[in-house]
């Protein structure tokens, strides 16, 4: 019998690829693509344990084992850095993630097809409008000469004078979270939406004989619906906590605010590629990939073992 299994699971295997062989024919210029772009590049995280030189052939590159991630532990900007780059991802995840769900779950309350329409196109519009622009139009509406924010709070009695929003640092979370809000909340809803309009319908009207009102539906038939989408989106979330990328924070900031506005991104390249310290720029690399993945295999671990759902 132990031999006989092995050869079972074998012929089943090839038995699956014979059958299916057109459609892994047709991931194969995939994969490749994967490769090349995606998995060669790895070779240049042998950088981060060399004090690289550009113009020096590799084999002539000084090795200098962990010196650049010791060096990187021991700097006390990096753990600022770090600070802000988990404030504003988690800020994000929770208010960024929930409001889509929310506003999804609204909008196909509606029973006004026009309208619906209407608000959904008018919401995810933002998400083709460039960083520059939203940030050109976030740093305008929050001046203090001629920023409608400043004139509404001073002429609802809220506040006194205008208040300079874009040179406090302790505001910079809130309007970065509040920005990407703005900008990706409607196309966020989408994903949501069609996982909406997979929900049976008759689950609906069993819902309406019970005596199940609108929210009842809502909260008994169109959540526990799009439970499993909400739980693998929130896993993949949680991979990227500490790749947030660097262009609102980068756009946004200034002088003024840097210790809030720098993220992991932003300070590989002002004290990794902007000074040439190459190598120092790649360990920062790795250590942002290494606690993406391992954050990744956390979520994914825990999603997996208490509600059975996984992305691997």
């Amino acid at each position: 019998m132990d031999t006989l299994i092995p050869s079972n699971k074998k012929r089943g295997f090839w038995n699956v690829f014979l059958q299916q062989k057109y459609l892994y024919m047709m991931s194969i210029p995939f994969v490749i693509l994967v490769i090349i772009f995606n998995y060669l590049p790895l070779w240049g995280w042998t950088m981060a344990f060399q004090n690289y030189k550009p113009g020096i052939s590799f084999s002539e590159q000084e090795w200098v084992g962990f010196k650049n991630f010791a060096e990187l532990f021991s700097d006390d900007r990096f753990y600022l850095v770090l600070r802000n780059t988990l404030a504003m991802s988690t800020l994000g995840l929770f208010i960024g993630f929930v409001f889509p769900i929310m506003f999804a779950v609204l909008l196909n309350e509606v029973r006004l097809s026009y309208f619906k329409r209407t608000v959904q196109t008018i919401t995810y519009l933002p998400h083709f409008v460039s960083w520059v622009v939203v940030a050109g139009i976030i740093t305008k509406m929050l001046s203090i000469d001629g920023g409608i924010v400043n004139e509404l709070l001073v002429n609802w009695g809220i506040i006194d004078k205008p208040i300079q929003f874009m040179a406090k640092g302790e505001y910079f979370w809130g309007i970065v979270v509040a920005s990407d809000l703005w900008k990706e909340m409607g196309w966020n809803a989408i994903i949501f939406l069609a996982a909406i309009a997979g929900i049976d319908s008759q689950l609906y009207e069993a819902a309406k004989v019970d005596g199940a009102g609108r929210w009842r539906q809502i909260w008994h038939v169109t959540l526990p619906g799009i439970r499993p989408t909400i739980l693998v989106l929130l896993i993949l979330s949680i991979g990227h906590l500490t790749s947030i990328g660097f262009e609102k924070q980068f756009l946004l900031g200034n002088s003024l605010t840097v210790d809030y506005s720098e993220v992991l991104d932003l300070y590989a390249l002002n004290y990794g590629i902007g000074l040439g310290r190459f190598s120092y720029g790649t360990a920062i690399g790795i250590f942002n990939s290494v606690v993406s993945i391992i954050l990744l295999l956390i979520a994914n671990g825990i999603f997996k073992r208490f509600s059975n759902q996984s992305v691997m």
